[in-house]
């Protein structure tokens, strides 16, 4: 029986998961593709460092090694920052492997190019584990993209983020105190700038968004706020009312472009992310024909994310190479339910006095905190004048026992 010879960049978390998988799935994997597959090389940095990989598995720090091995059919990069990951692939795809990667701030940079690449050598990339790690959300995006229009994405992207709201609401914690929860558990980095000021989550959104729309939005134009401004005493105002902080990326076709943000929101029992709670990621697909979908799964993890690659795994072995981009659909979200562009906000540090005629007042929470309806510019301008005004969108309808005093507009 013929061989299909692995090479693993990496040997962490993702890495050592994948090398696990392919051993305790090799009779599925061989019953699936025909062929046995087997981990040829292991690139590690420390090559002192006692780890369980078999006998007969070339064990090194120096990349050029397994380029030179007599075969090599895959190269999995499970490592972090852009270089020397871009370097690598580029050369592993010069040789004609098929690659797969789980390294989503390197191919929110580069995976253009490498997908140019890729289709210039005649071989396949996998990069279903760059995004919401165990939920086959790239896979689904491509089924549904053979006859379906998407028209907007909706995602919980970083577990750690989702993490650490979730602690903080359910034990009454602070962000530090959360925070370090995470840490303690494995889902924080030492330095969590990544995760908790949006810049992971950002990442994954433009990968989405290549695959949705065949284009990216300009990345200076994106909206990105991360989670560190929310307090233990918002998340309880917030749960007062029947809603509950998510920190949600958004990717909406609308008039001719693409719009994208990533932020803290809040929504209620009624939203599908209501309930995602923990490290969990989910995320939300809105098309023409099947309507809105919604897919929930573990975001991060050995396991999850190994499996996201293991089924690239059998992705680029029974594909033919495919272009690089999926065709940019010309429909978008119809504005017209909404032509003002007002959506509905919980905004606290200021007076009722200080709110403009062209916001509708809706509830007083407490002193200061309010659930208003404005635009977005209106409530920019707001903030812009009050250095103490902070504010965040309530996705969907929000409920009220509505009174004529309550509505009326200033």
């Amino acid at each position: 029986m013929s061989v299909i010879k692995v090479a693993i960049l990496g040997f962490g978390t993702v890495g050592e998961g994948v090398y696990r998988t392919i051993q305790s799935h090799a009779d599925e994997l061989t019953a699936v593709l025909g062929k046995k597959v087997e981990v040829a090389a292991v690139l590690i940095k420390n090559k002192h460092k006692e780890r369980e990989i078999r006998e007969g598995v070339l064990v090194t720090n120096n990349f050029a090694e397994i380029l030179e091995l007599p075969q090599l059919d895959i190269v999995v990069e499970a490592i972090v920052d852009k270089e020397p990951t871009f370097t690598f692939l580029k050369k592993a795809i010069e040789r004609g492997c098929h690659i797969i990667t789980a390294n989503k701030e390197m191919f929110a940079h580069h995976g253009k190019e490498l997908l140019n690449l890729a289709e210039e050598n005649h071989v396949t990339l996998g990069f279903e584990a760059t995004v919401a790690g165990g939920i086959p959300v790239i896979q689904t995006l491509r089924q549904l993209l053979k006859i379906n229009r998407v028209q907007q994405i909706q995602g919980i992207l970083n577990g750690t983020s989702n993490f650490i709201l979730t602690e903080m609401r359910v034990k009454k914690q602070s962000f530090a105190e959360s925070l370090l929860s995470a840490q303690v558990n494995g889902y924080a980095e030492a330095d969590p700038t990544n995760d908790v000021e949006g810049y992971d989550a950002f990442y994954k959104t433009m990968i989405l968004s290549r695959i949705a729309f065949g284009e990216e939005p300009n990345w200076q134009d994106v909206e990105r706020e991360g989670i560190t401004s929310i307090t233990s005493e918002l998340i309880e105002t917030a749960e007062k009312l029947g809603l509950r902080f998510k920190h949600i990326a958004s990717l909406t076709r609308a008039g001719g472009s693409i719009k994208a943000s990533v932020k803290p929101v809040l929504v209620g029992n009624e939203h599908p992310f209501y309930h995602v709670e923990g490290v969990e990621n989910a995320v939300n697909v809105f098309s023409d024909i099947v309507g809105r979908i919604t897919l929930q799964g573990p975001g991060a993890g050995m396991y999850p994310t190994a499996s996201a690659v293991i089924e690239d795994l059998v992705y680029v072995c029974q594909s033919k190479p495919v272009k690089s981009s999926a065709t940019p659909t010309s429909t978008s979200i119809s504005e017209s339910e909404n032509p003002q562009g007002k959506e509905t906000w919980l905004v606290y540090g200021l007076a009722k006095k200080q709110l403009s005629t062209s916001i509708l007042w809706i509830e007083q929470v407490s002193d200061g905190t309010y659930i208003i309806q404005a635009t977005k510019k209106d409530v920019a301008q707001l903030a812009s004048q009050y250095n103490a005004l902070g504010y965040y969108p309530i996705l969907g309808e929000y409920k009220v026992e509505m009174k004529d005093e309550v509505l009326t507009a200033l």
